[in-house]
């Protein structure tokens, strides 16, 4: 063979080893993937397994424009949708109407229409689509009371469908400020809801305070709903709290007499805020100890306020005004296991989670000297530990822990008698202070 010939055929050789695909190898995730089913014994190849669809879908982040507002317009379909099922002012008068047309005699004089299962199947049968929703055999059957003719109230049913649907609005309006979709409102969500949903509130109020009160109203929700400071709250604990209730009064025609008692009204607000600005003397816009110890009646001991500023957020040693906001709404409302847990970590000097006879003589020492200063006659702290200890009747009777504040009901007593002057001598007077004390006394 000649060397032309042979050339030839090493080039054709060559070209056909180039044609040969040589396997890709397997990259560090398929790699993964592959060794990960074979230890859990999975295959993937199953053909149920692949029919399953994916259920669990990342939230996109800030940067994905795209995914974001795929996101906002589908959820915003997916409210609007469900926003075309809700009962209109119309439906609700026909539902009424339909209801008194076809109750169920007899009519006792001085009680309300009442209806059976057989009326309220027809009324069914005449109501619209959308009211059909809530009129379910098992309301029926909730709201049956231990009536001779098996019927229950009309009153009591149409409430419940306005309650159902004024739920049903509120959910769909807070839903509207959840961005992610998650069922979760972030502290600017809330106030930017509750301006919008009651703009009659700040009426008449200077721009420069609409956002202290935004901070004031929002921050009861917080106090309340978010006891472990997640920076935000469910809508579903929105709506079951009451708290909307309250912002509804303030709405309607009948405006409660009393409005500095509902902390979202205007004049509430401004008292606060008022009292804050009272306090802060160097009008640096914080409180220091010294300004808080002015605070309600000036009778909060040093040492409880001391605790304060170690156990709260502060800037500088200095508290602002959210900060002030739960110092507020925990001492108002003492009676509450949110407030109850707020003052118990400030009385828990140890960290423990109890509270024992040292904790409590070092609060109650304090009392004793206001007392002194005053010109009162010092009480024994034995005789208050063991009226503390028989009123909250611990499990352990060497500890009180958060639990027996709770359980005992008197947890907010026990509070005043170890941080404020005032709320002692109020529980050493009682009797005196009672109404009843003055009528026995008029009448000896």
């Amino acid at each position: 063979m000649d060397l032309k010939s042979l050339l030839r055929k090493c080039a054709s050789c060559s070209n056909d080893r180039s044609e040969v695909h040589l396997p890709r190898p397997k990259t560090e995730n398929e790699l993964f993937s592959q060794y990960y089913n074979e230890w859990k014994g999975k295959d993937n190849s199953s053909v149920s397994y692949q029919a399953i669809p994916k259920f669990y879908h990342k939230i996109p982040k800030e940067e994905d424009t795209l995914l974001r507002k795929l996101l906002e317009e589908s959820r915003t379909l997916f409210l609007s949708r469900r926003n075309r099922q809700i009962i209109n002012n119309d439906d609700l008068k026909a539902l009424w109407r339909l209801f008194n047309a076809h109750y169920t005699p007899p009519l006792m004089p001085g009680e309300d229409k009442m209806i059976n299962y057989e009326d309220y199947l027809k009324v069914i049968s005449f109501a619209c689509p959308n009211v059909k929703l809530y009129l379910t055999p098992k309301v029926f059957g909730k709201m049956l009371k231990q009536d001779p003719y098996g019927r229950i109230s009309i009153s009591d049913v149409f409430t419940y469908v306005m309650r159902k649907v004024w739920l049903l609005q509120s959910r769909i309006g807070l839903s509207l400020y959840d961005l992610t979709g998650q069922g979760f409102l972030r502290e600017q969500d809330l106030g930017s809801y509750i301006l919008e949903m009651t703009p009659s509130l700040v009426v008449g109020l200077e721009k420069s305070f609409h956002s202290f009160y935004q901070c004031t109203a929002v921050r009861k929700f917080f106090f309340f709903l978010d006891p472990l400071c997640t920076g935000r709250v469910r809508i579903q604990d929105v709506l079951a709290s009451g708290f909307l209730d309250e912002i509804n009064e303030l709405r309607s025609e009948d405006m409660p007499k009393n409005l500095q008692a509902n902390w979202f009204s205007a004049p509430s607000a401004l008292r606060v805020y008022g009292q804050y600005l009272n306090l802060d003397r160097d009008h640096n816009g914080m409180l220091n100890r010294k300004e808080l110890a002015g605070y309600g009646t000036g009778t909060l001991t040093q040492v409880f306020l001391e605790r304060v500023f170690q156990e709260c957020n502060t800037y500088g040693g200095e508290m602002d005004y959210r900060t002030y906001l739960d110092f507020v709404l925990a001492l108002e409302n003492r009676q509450e296991p949110q407030a109850l847990h707020y003052l118990f970590r400030i009385l828990d000097i140890n960290g423990k989670g109890y509270l024992d006879t040292f904790c409590l003589n070092y609060f109650f020492r304090a009392i004793q000297e206001q007392m002194a200063l005053h010109g009162q006659e010092e009480v024994s702290f034995e005789n208050i530990k063991d009226e503390i200890f028989d009123m909250v009747k611990p499990e352990d009777p060497t500890k009180i822990t958060l639990q027996d504040l709770l359980r005992c009901g008197q947890g907010d007593t026990m509070v005043s008698l170890l941080i404020d002057l005032n709320g002692f001598w109020n529980h050493e007077n009682r009797e005196a202070l009672s109404p009843d004390a003055g009528d026995d006394a008029a009448e000896v």
